[in-house]
């Protein structure tokens, strides 16, 4: 899959993974393309993956997909119970059946249900599987 870095106003296409820039957060925007919000003033410290997971929650509903895979702290943890609450899907990874500390732990224990917990292979098959089935 080819991994893009994130051009404002740009399309989302299918098939490709996108990245924002250090200072430039990656959201959704209502048309299904790209918006980046500018991060130089640090209004969004440690709370870039809940401001994309909002977006997502907000303009995706319930197709939207949000999955922790690592980090620190407890960024990510809204935006998955925002995703949860809008109907989408959230995923959390873990190793040995358990989360790692930081994001997934937090993610797991935060107020919003968790669908699926398990190894980086069974979160992609679950994506697979629930793009395939929603006829994207």
């Amino acid at each position: 899959m080819p991994v893009l870095v994130a051009s404002e106003g740009e399309r989302f296409c299918t098939g490709c993974c996108y990245i924002g820039e250090p200072d430039a957060h990656l959201s959704l925007a209502a048309r299904s393309d790209v918006r980046l919000v500018e991060g130089g003033n640090n209004s969004h410290r440690n709370r870039t993956i809940d401001l994309l997971f909002g977006s997502v929650a907000k303009y995706a509903r319930q197709r939207g997909i949000g999955v922790v895979l690592s980090g620190s702290l407890d960024d990510g943890s809204r935006g998955l119970e925002a995703i949860a609450n809008a109907g989408g899907t959230t995923m959390v990874i873990t190793k040995a059946g358990l989360p790692e500390q930081g994001m997934p732990w937090n993610a797991a224990h935060y107020d919003g249900p968790v669908d699926v917990m398990g190894s980086g292979a069974t979160i992609a098959r679950e994506i697979a599987q629930r793009v395939r089935s929603a006829d994207l």
